[in-house]
């Protein structure tokens, strides 16, 4: 049954107009594949969990390379503002950008075109990501076509194309996984005569039983997730025991132990909402924090995740956008807000360096992650202090998810630098280590 489509343009979102009813019945009418996700997953459970240990046993402590193109931002198209879209993603140093272009919009293909194109101009790679509705679903012939005519178009300009989007939430159209295979099948035989590569699940949150029902039919080149933790604030937080660390190794051993070969991890869309943004907000509620807590969780997200060596690149959803965007674009000219900074500082930082270990040095960690416990979690003692090095010059990004603490480093410091990248006067041993992420720089 098909419902009317309603798109929310505030927080860029569909409405969930389908009835609770309708939804219900269709999940007992295909009970069956309810089976089959459980007998999937019971298969690979022992594996995963091996795997899953494995990662956690060697989480951040050991060397990992955070390549270019690690860091992320998708944008979208502006209209008249377009240029200034570009001017601002360029100024984050990004070299990957993420487009949305969705199966309604069909009709504006042409001007999605001269958007990409003018991100070409300007250097950027960019990955497409293919949107559906329930529409697509019913109507597999339509779909088709849209994938015809966007592979034919943009396979000449586009790095990857990302197949659906958040298909495990009903207001997206997909009301079960069988639904998504139909959906996402057709795409590899399109991409495989433009020679394009495909990138999915896009399966969002923490529902990672999807991936042994999904990957095993569905040879991506690149293995999608929004792996959305707003919900808990801070990445550290967890949610039934897991912080976002513990989720990261979560995926890539469910990815392991379900894809026919080895896979890279993507992570396509992350953001935390923004307080005080009204309609603009994609959530409501306890998601939303302040500006201030938004760059502070990009930051220790970021270098959490990346540090881990498990994700390839995170996309930030996205440049600019009222209710979570990095840039508030209801204001003239648009404001940079204090994410934008960080996102910049951190971009320049940690693409292109290695990470070294936690602490000051390679034994012991300081704080609790050097202790067993969950590197990425909780409020206990201690400062996180992720040790890189870059063009041979060694640095740290320091943060703590509890009370303040005034940290002196053993290591002679060069300089340090708060979130944004503002230089702290003099050359401070002893620093104040507070949620607020700073970068201390070391003499050799």
């Amino acid at each position: 049954m098909s419902f009317p489509f309603e798109w929310n343009p505030y927080a860029d979102q569909p409405h969930n107009v389908a009835p609770r009813s309708e939804r219900f019945r269709h999940h007992l009418r295909h009970a069956g594949s309810y089976f089959a996700i459980a007998g999937a997953n019971l298969r690979r459970l022992v594996p995963g969990l091996r795997r899953y240990r494995r990662y956690m046993k060697e989480m951040h402590r050991v060397p990992v390379l955070i390549g270019p193109g690690a860091m992320s931002c998708a944008v979208s198209p502006a209209g008249p503002k377009d240029a200034e879209a570009l001017d601002l993603l360029a100024e984050t140093g990004v070299g990957h950008t993420r487009v949305r272009i969705p199966s309604w919009e069909r009709g504006k293909l042409a001007e999605h075109e001269v958007f990409v194109r003018a991100l070409r101009g300007r250097g950027f790679e960019v990955t497409l990501a293919l949107l559906q509705r329930r529409s697509d679903v019913l109507e597999p012939d339509s779909w088709r076509a849209f994938l015809e005519e966007v592979f034919s178009r943009f396979a000449p300009l586009v790095s990857t194309f990302e197949i659906g989007h958040a298909w495990n939430r009903t207001k997206w159209g997909v009301w079960d996984h069988r639904e998504y295979l139909r959906l996402a099948g057709p795409a590899f035989e399109i991409a495989s005569r433009f020679g394009a590569k495909l990138a999915g699940p896009a399966v969002i949150d923490f529902e990672f039983h999807l991936y042994p029902v999904t990957l095993p039919r569905l040879p991506f080149d690149k293995v999608t997730s929004h792996l959305y933790v707003d919900r808990m604030g801070a990445p550290e937080n967890r949610q039934f025991g897991w912080s976002a660390v513990k989720k990261l190794a979560l995926l890539k051993a469910a990815v392991d132990v379900s894809a026919r070969a080895g896979r890279d991890v993507w992570i396509t869309e992350v953001n935390w909402p923004i307080a005080g943004t009204g309609p603009y907000s994609p959530a409501a509620g306890k998601p939303n924090v302040t500006e201030e807590e938004q760059a502070d969780y990009l930051v220790r997200y970021y270098v959490l995740l990346l540090a881990s060596g498990l994700v390839e690149r995170i996309t930030w959803w996205q440049l600019a956008a009222p209710g979570y965007g990095l840039v508030d674009n209801r204001e003239e000219p648009w404001r940079r807000r204090p994410a934008f900074h960080a996102f910049r500082t951190l971009r320049a930082r940690l693409e292109g360096s290695a990470f070294e270990g936690l602490g000051e040095t390679d034994a012991p960690a300081d704080g609790p992650s050097g202790s067993g416990h969950d590197p990425g979690a909780g409020t206990g003692a201690g400062p996180r202090i992720f040790r890189f090095r870059k063009n041979g010059r060694p640095f740290a990004v320091c943060w703590t998810p509890g009370s303040p603490v005034e940290h002196v480093f053993k290591r002679r410091v060069e300089a340090a630098f708060d979130r944004g990248g503002r230089e702290i006067a003099g050359r401070p041993q002893k620093i104040v280590i507070d949620r607020c992420p700073k970068y201390v720089d070391f003499s050799e």
